[in-house]
């Protein structure tokens, strides 16, 4: 029984008053677990507030597994106490800076503000008030698709729009060869738990996105980097390559590359084909950056068919992280295996977030959206070109579109101790190693223009520059 109430936090409510003396006298072992809570009438007179309240707060304390109800005796604790602490935990401990490092840092809660190391677009540049809307008219929709799973292909009907979208870049698919995942990750790692084995091997572009590396390894396979050209893979690396280490797949995007923003030849493409089918290879093709082009470079799902290359995609970048949301597109054999995958491992996708997808893919929204897109990014690549230059940073490529430019630093500087000293100052950078399997690209960073809008990165880099 409480001696008194305790006087609630300036906006805190009634029931999250409740909740946090309940929660609070669990953390102190003074409700250890087992132990009966008080009752609901006992509490509300302890705490001046009314049963009601009381219920409501019990009801989301036992939604979160922290009591339980037992009928006819009332509610009592099951989550065991957390270990007592005066505080709550500082930073961690300097971590090596590894593929995952990145992410780490531009997701904490409370973490720093300013991320142009960061991969997505700022939150301010996404199609809120249209996703809004789709959302409100979801809820007036069908109950099933709220509340049931979905096929194991997926939404019909985003399926069919996503082969339309695709036969506009060349690629040859039917709805029946596409399968939706809860995103472009989900989608590597299906594809990898179908084709890969322990101990396989797979090529990746070296520099390439820092995640291929991270789920690649979560495989147990073998990653070896291709040197990546501002035209596509360095073809004769890939033919040694290929020869020494008899690889399973390859691993790359064609457009708009992440970290670099290159994007494939025609000449290129063509070649590295010939080689693929010459060392029976698989390529999984990672598009997930192919709304943001203004001139589509060539795809080799487009001039493969399915036959070799499965093509991926997810729109997280171009529409809401929130939605998780992606999609494999291959041969009809392979989607088979995959959906058996999928039922394995995930059961379904996401039904909500693929009807509303599909809902702002077709009323228009979308369309709108991506054109704006573009012109802005083209402004804030200008800009920030113009402002790492005056620092002395230079581009590797001019890319075509999107929101990525990766940029060498002035030689002598190492561009993790650089990353260090901007971490310090709440400014996540992308450090260039963490995107290259052989840590060859240390001078490099990769900069996310839309994220680059603030002075304070620049000065915050100079002086990081500087030591």
């Amino acid at each position: 029984m409480l001696d008194h109430a305790p006087e609630p936090k300036s906006g805190t409510t009634l029931v999250a008053m409740v909740m946090e003396t309940i929660r609070d006298r669990i953390a102190a072992r003074v409700l250890a677990p087992g132990a009966r809570v008080p009752s609901i009438r006992r509490l509300a007179e302890a705490l001046g507030v009314s049963k009601s309240t009381v219920v409501e707060a019990y009801d989301r304390l036992a939604a979160d597994g922290a009591i339980t109800a037992r009928a006819g005796s009332g509610f009592y604790v099951t989550r065991r106490a957390q270990p007592f602490a005066l505080a709550e935990p500082g930073k961690r401990p300097e971590r090596v800076i590894d593929p995952l490092w990145i992410m780490r840092q531009a997701l904490e809660e409370g973490g720093p503000e300013l991320k142009p190391g960061c991969g997505w677009l700022p939150a301010d540049w996404m199609p809120d008030t249209a996703i809004r809307r789709a959302l409100r008219a979801l809820a007036r929709s069908d109950t099933a698709g709220l509340v049931d799973y979905d096929s194991p292909l997926g939404f019909a009907p985003l399926r069919h729009h996503l082969a339309g979208r695709l036969s506009e870049r060349g690629i040859a698919a039917e709805s029946g060869q596409v399968l939706l995942t809860d995103s472009g990750t989900q989608a590597i790692d299906l594809v990898g738990r179908l084709l890969l084995q322990p101990g396989d091997t797979v090529l990746v572009d070296d520099p390439c996105y820092f995640n291929f590396l991270a789920v690649l390894r979560a495989h147990r396979v073998k990653v070896v980097g291709v040197p990546r050209t501002p035209a596509g893979p360095d073809l004769d690396a890939f033919a040694r390559a290929a020869a020494e280490h008899k690889p399973r797949l390859y691993v790359t995007n064609a457009a708009l590359h992440n970290p670099t923003g290159a994007s494939l030849s025609p000449a290129v493409a063509h070649r590295l084909l010939t080689l693929v089918e010459a060392h029976d290879l698989i390529v999984i093709e990672d598009d997930i950056f192919a709304d943001f082009e203004i001139e589509p470079s060539p795809r080799l799902a487009a001039l493969d068919g399915f036959n070799r290359v499965i093509h991926i995609g997810s729109f997280s970048k171009t529409l809401s992280a929130a939605v998780r949301c992606g999609f494999i597109a291959a041969r009809p054999d392979w989607i088979e295996g995959l959906i058996d995958l999928k039922l394995a491992t995930g059961f379904a996708s996401g039904a909500v977030a693929a009807r509303l997808v599909h809902r702002l893919l077709t009323d228009g929204s979308y369309r709108r959206h991506v054109e704006g897109l573009r012109g802005k990014l083209a402004r804030a690549m200008g800009e920030t070109r113009r402002r790492l230059e005056a620092l002395g940073l230079t581009p590797w490529v001019e890319p075509r579109g999107g929101m990525l430019l990766w940029a060498a630093l002035p030689d002598g500087l190492d561009s993790a101790e650089v990353a260090r000293r901007a971490l310090a100052q709440e400014v996540v950078l992308a450090p260039g190693d963490v995107f290259s399997p052989s840590r060859t690209a240390g001078r490099f960073l990769r900069f996310n223009v839309a994220q680059c809008a603030s002075p304070r990165i620049f000065t915050v880099l100079e002086e990081a520059m500087r030591g």
